[in-house]
């Protein structure tokens, strides 16, 4: 099984994508605008036709991090709450150190990187976008 994420935006999914982009690199996979699917029988405002359908940003083979922009012409209405969090674990601490970096632009610290009681390096935050994020790369134990 592969779990991906997908995020709800309202009406700057395209500008979070491309800020995650910057972070992660690699190239979209797919940018769906409302104004390219249309959907028959929904009419879609002139002012939401931009915004994202759909857009994906594949991170490695098996994970996608993807994205829309909820409408609230079409009834849609987004709640920012604090019960998800995208969780990444780097295989370094300087790979954890540079997403971290990067995520904070903006960003509300929640917990700092460094060494945590259950012997991770471990650092979290929400993005200025208000998603959650969580670095936390394992360190080997010795045996």
């Amino acid at each position: 099984m592969k779990v991906n994420t997908y995020l709800n935006f309202q009406g700057n999914a395209e500008e979070a994508m491309g800020f995650y982009r910057s972070i992660f690199g690699g190239e979209f996979s797919s940018v769906v605008k409302f104004k390219d699917m249309p959907m028959e029988g929904v009419e879609i405002p002139a002012a939401d036709q931009d915004k994202m359908m759909h857009i994906s940003l594949p991170l490695d083979e098996d994970e996608v991090l993807m994205a829309s922009d909820a409408l609230e012409s079409l009834g849609q209405k987004l709640v920012v709450g604090n019960n998800v969090y995208v969780s990444l674990h780097p295989d370094s601490r300087e790979e954890a150190d540079r997403l971290f970096a990067g995520l904070s632009e903006g960003a509300d610290i929640e917990m700092p990187m460094g060494d945590q009681i259950w012997g991770d390096y471990f650092g979290s935050l929400r993005d200025k976008f208000g998603i959650g994020w969580m670095i936390n790369h394992g360190v080997p134990q010795e045996e």
